[in-house]
Formats: structure tokens, sequence, C-alpha cells
């Protein structure tokens, strides 16, 4: 082999070892790289299946806590959710307002008798308004107040040409509103101006109207209104009647100044009016005698618990509020006649209208002594006793 050759040899063949050392190197790397992406892909499954595995444990952890709570609970707790159907039954019930309950028995006798009145009559005459006039006097509205019913029908009849009977309904109770809102205002709460606390209401009234649950229930619903309340137990005649009024203020969870039985109805007064001014109460309320022997000692004795309150509060009391008996009917007319003629009443209370057909007093009361009605009890529970709404009073009657 000659120089040429040998230099070729040594030139090419270097040359070739060069390259396939090359190939040898970029093969090797190649195959570190799939190798390091198979890895990598590898890990990458591994983290997703680790991440899907995490987002589905809570499933798991979730489904397998509540069925195992399920399971585990006693044979009472099973039966809730039928008790929850049970619930939803009455609601009928639950939404009848209590007014209309308590106004129930009133509503059928008067419409049933407004019925009769017109049944078979076509068109407004004197007929029909004799026979209705009938039956407002025979649901305790009064003679008085009846007559003046009467005679406004009549002149809207024949100013507005109402003839058809189907109409009366709606021109009575458009009247009785009217004339409801000639001497009362509706209250939707119990307000009281920081110049006249304490507030202080008297009651009066004969016994057996309520007069001392009245008490407990205004007490009870004053409290829930945030207003700080004291009783006092002035009625020391009656039997059991201080008793009653310390048993309701231990129930509603106020104070009562009491001074026990056959004891000077003034002197509770007094101490209690200088209790609350002293204290700070919001409001007062003072039970009195129902009867004494005659009217002037009733009076004497109405006109001394004035004088006494006076001392430490000027325009006391601010409220002189009469308790009635609605079932009582006309006698209700007898009672309001008696206390007004003895003291200064500006409210009135009527209680037991619940079981009575006898609630049209309420609409001759109004009108015959210009007192306005600012309660109406028709219930036994503390939420019967209820702020008078003329309109929801005279829609009982009709809806």
């Amino acid at each position: 082999m000659g120089l040429f050759d040998f230099i070729k040899k040594k030139l090419f063949g270097k040359t070739k070892k060069v390259d396939e050392s090359h190939k040898v190197e970029k093969e090797k790397k190649n195959i570190k790289s799939e190798v390091v992406e198979k890895v990598k892909k590898s890990e990458l499954k591994v983290e997703k299946s680790k991440a899907e595995k995490k987002k589905e444990e809570p499933k798991k952890v979730f489904f397998t806590k509540k069925k195992e709570a399920i399971i585990d609970l006693p044979e009472k707790e099973k039966e809730k959710p039928k008790e929850k159907k049970k619930r939803h039954t009455p609601v009928v019930e639950e939404e009848v307002k209590p007014l209309n309950k308590g106004l129930e028995e009133t509503k059928k006798s008067f419409i049933s008798k407004i019925k009769s009145a017109i049944i078979g009559k076509s068109k407004i005459d004197d007929q029909v308004l004799d026979d209705l006039e009938e039956v407002l006097i025979t649901s305790d509205v009064g003679v008085k107040t009846t007559i003046k019913i009467i005679e406004r029908i009549e002149k809207r009849v024949a100013k507005e040409k109402y003839t058809s009977v189907n109409e009366l309904n709606k021109i009575l109770k458009d009247e009785i509103v009217q004339l409801l809102a000639e001497n009362n205002s509706d209250l939707d709460a119990f307000d009281v101006s920081e110049d006249k606390v304490p507030y202080v209401i008297l009651i009066v009234g004969v016994n057996g109207v309520g007069k001392t649950t009245t008490i407990g229930k205004l007490a009870a619903q004053f409290k829930e209104g945030g207003l700080k309340v004291l009783l006092g137990a002035a009625d020391t005649f009656r039997a059991a009647a201080v008793d009653q009024l310390l048993l309701w203020g231990k129930k509603v969870g106020v104070d009562v100044v009491s001074h026990g039985m056959n004891t000077d109805p003034a002197s509770v007064a007094y101490d209690t009016v200088q209790k609350a001014v002293e204290e700070n109460y919001d409001v007062v309320i003072i039970d009195t005698a129902g009867r004494l022997h005659t009217k002037v000692n009733l009076m004497n004795e109405l006109s001394k618990i004035k004088r006494v309150i006076q001392k430490f509060k000027e325009d006391a009391p601010h409220e002189i509020m009469l308790i009635l008996d609605g079932s009582t009917g006309q006698n209700a007319f007898v009672q309001a006649e008696e206390f007004i003629k003895v003291t200064d009443v500006n409210s009135i209370t009527i209680t037991k209208l619940d079981g009575t057909a006898k609630g049209g007093v309420i609409i001759g009361i109004t009108d015959q002594f210009k007192i306005p009605i600012k309660y109406v009890g028709v219930g036994e529970k503390v939420g019967d006793l209820q702020l008078f709404h003329k309109g929801e009073f005279v829609n009982s009657f009709f809806d």
C-alpha cells in the first residue's frame, strides 16, 4: 500500500469512525429523550390520576358519611320526613285570622238574617228597609244607631239610584265603615311619646267583664314590644282580684305593686306611680274596683285615685280604659252609660266576642258614646286581644 492509500485510509477511516460515533451518540440521545418523554408522560398520568382521585374522594366520603348516618339513625329519627308532611296539612286553619274566628257566630247570624230579609225580593223598597232595620236591632246594633244607618241608606239609594237588593250588602257595609270612621282611628302599634312616660292607664269596668285578664294581656304585649311595664293591684274589694293580677305579673314577667285585699286603692295607685316615676317605667296599668255600693262611692274612689296619681304625674292618667263584655249585648250599653257618667272614659276595649252572636254591639257603642274602641278580645290567648281596625271588623261581617 502506497503513501496515498495509507493517507486515504487513515483519513476516510477516521471520518467513518467519527460519523459512526456521532450516530451512536445521536441514537443514545434520542433513546434518552424518548425514555424521558415516556417517564414524563407516565408521571403526568400518575399525577392526573391522583388529582382525579382527590376530587372523587370527597364525594365518596360525603356519600358514605350520609349513608352511614342514615343507617345509624334510630327509628324515631327515620320517621321525621313523615312528620314534615303532617305539618303542612293544617295550612288553611293557620291562615284564618283570629278576628274572623271570634266574630264567626256574629257573621253567621247577621248574614243569615239579611238573606232572609231580602229573599224573594228584587229591588230595594220600604219593606226591604224595614226588614233590614229589624235585622240591625236584633243584632245588638242599637235602636238609635240602626235608625241612623237606615236613613243614610235611604238617602244613598235615592241619590245614586240603587235599586237591586244585590247591592244592599255593599251599601250597608260602606255605611257601617263610615259610621265607625267618625269615632275611630286605626292604630298599628302602641306608641308613647317621651314627655308622657310613664304612660298611665286606669282600667275601669264592672266585675266579670275580663278586666284583670285584659290587663295581663296588655302587659304581655307591651313587654314584647320592648316597654318596661308596671301593674298596680288597686281592685282591693273583689275577692281574688289582687291574687289574679299577681299571677298575671308572674306569668308575663312584669312587676306588680300590691298591698293585699281590703286596703286603700288610692294608696296602691300612689305607690305604683311613684315607683314608675323613680324607676323609669314606660307604662303603668292600674286595676280599679268594678263595683262599689253606690255610684257616688265609685265616683269618689276614682276621683281620689286620679288626684294621688297627679302628685307624681300632672297629666295622668293619660288613658281611662273602659272594659265591656261583648257577649252581654245591650247590657254593655248600660255599663258604658254608668261609667261614662262618673269618670272621663277615653278608650274602650270589648272582650269575649268569640262564641257570641252579639258583635254588632261594637257599632252601636262607637256611634252612641263617640269614644274610640281601642281593643277587641276574641279568644283566650294573649294575641287574641287585638287593636281594633274598623275595616277588618266590617269585612269579617260581610266577607
